[in-house]
């Protein structure tokens, strides 16, 4: 997998009141595939006892907003997750402090989900600390049915954020392709468990290389819908797209600059593939390297300073790095003769790829500032790995009977399969926080 994919280079106390009313995907059709079935193994090196009661539910509610809750903190790994006995608990309490510090409980979450009217449902939940016998706070959420998915992921993100000090990502959101048949491409974009899935594109021709812009926007891509790869821009709420690269030869690998403004792209102007840098809303390509090598899978710093990429100039592929202000090209990997896909952790530390060990393909990561390496899924073909916008999950892809997305902790003690019936998923993409996310 990993050699086609290097080879395609050379072509508070208080509840805070939120009114959602978030866009969906007015442009998109929901997928007609199947959910993601999802299988957590690992978990983190301690784990907070949490209960999340039964919420005040109506019985038509759409959605199971406490289940959700429990999913979503269940999958990180991070925390002993119960329903508090099948008790419903409102976000009105009572708080009983010491029935759950009997039940060895650090926190203990209720809530109540009612109509609203004008077809809305209004979503209210609070947050206890069992051992400091402290109120956390809460939110309301008043949103449309088609929202109370992110609703839950919301709750589950203030739980996760005050319980370990980190931002939540459970209501960021997923991008990845699937194919389903011999000529059956999909551009989906769904929740970060994989569920709520809502195909952005579908084509008859190969659809690679998703990526998010940091604004959560617009999506890149490459089509091969013109009889050659092409890479397409995307807004994701409109479905409005154009493209930005259709030079001569091949067009892919797109990878937005931090501030959004600018793409890399790899381009075979002069017969080679080379990496390109080019306005977002297209124009003039700026080459950035000349070289004699293959150069592709470009990937931006966090600070914009620096460029990851892949590159043959010393023999098989390795992962490099250059300046973008100028200076010499450095060699980043060394830990076995193939690696590519490089991806970079938002705050720049730790370089997730994938490596060639034997005839498997496995994901590693590397700290930047020590080098010192760890092999984070040792199957025998992962690919195309994706940080999470808090740098403490990746996604990538996977075979298992076929190809499947998987998540794993930062420090590879916790691992999710996102396995979907009847499709292959591949190249996923996390997308970034945004203002409604």
């Amino acid at each position: 997998m990993q050699r086609r994919s290097f080879l395609l280079g050379t072509l508070g106390g208080s509840l805070a009141r939120v009114g959602t009313g978030i866009a969906g995907f007015g442009a998109f059709a929901a997928s007609a595939q199947a959910q993601f079935k999802v299988d957590v193994s690992g978990i983190g090196a301690t784990q907070i006892p949490v209960a999340i009661g039964v919420f005040r539910d109506p019985a038509n509610c759409p959605q199971p907003i406490a289940a959700i809750v429990r999913a979503d903190l269940t999958r990180s790994g991070l925390f002993a997750v119960t329903n508090l006995g099948g008790r419903t608990l409102t976000e009105q309490g009572p708080p009983d402090y010491a029935g759950w510090r009997t039940q060895n409980l650090e926190a203990v979450a209720g809530g109540s989900v009612v109509p609203a009217g004008g077809g809305r449902w209004q979503v209210q939940f609070r947050l206890w600390d069992a051992v400091k016998q402290a109120d956390l706070g809460g939110l309301v959420l008043t949103v449309v049915p088609g929202d109370l998915r992110l609703a839950a992921h919301r709750i589950s993100d203030y739980i996760y954020q005050k319980l370990t000090g980190q931002r939540g990502v459970f209501a960021t959101r997923i991008a990845y392709i699937t194919k389903a048949g011999r000529n059956n491409f999909t551009l989906d974009i769904a929740d970060s468990d994989g569920a709520n899935p809502q195909a952005a594109l579908r084509s008859r021709e190969p659809l690679l290389s998703p990526v998010w812009s940091p604004d959560g926007q617009d999506l890149a891509y490459v089509s091969f819908e013109t009889g050659k790869p092409v890479v397409f821009l995307q807004d994701v709420r409109t479905g409005r797209r154009r493209m930005v690269a259709n030079f001569r030869g091949s067009n892919s690998a797109p990878a937005f600059s931090p501030d959004g403004g600018t793409l890399a792209v790899v381009l075979t102007l002069t017969g080679r593939s080379q990496i390109y840098l080019i306005p977002r809303n297209g124009g003039t390509p700026r080459q950035l390297m000349h070289s004699y090598s293959i150069d592709t899978e470009p990937v931006f710093a966090p600070d914009g300073r620096s460029l990851y990429f892949v590159s043959d100039r010393d023999g098989g592929p390795q992962v490099y790095r250059v300046g973008l202000s100028g200076g010499g090209v450095q060699r980043i990997t060394y830990s076995g003769g193939y690696n590519v896909s490089p991806a970079i952790s938002p705050d720049g530390k730790t370089l997730a790829y994938i490596s060639q060990q034997g005839n498997n393909y496995q994901l590693w990561s590397q700290n930047l500032a020590s080098n010192a390496t760890q092999v984070l899924d040792d199957s025998s073909d992962c690919g195309h790995p994706s940080f999470a916008p808090n740098g403490q999950i990746l996604v990538y892809s996977a075979r298992s009977g076929g190809e499947i997305l998987k998540t794993v902790s930062i420090d590879g003690r916790v691992r999710t399969s996102l396995s979907q019936a009847g499709a292959q998923v591949r190249e996923p993409c996390w997308g970034p926080w945004t203002p409604d996310r």
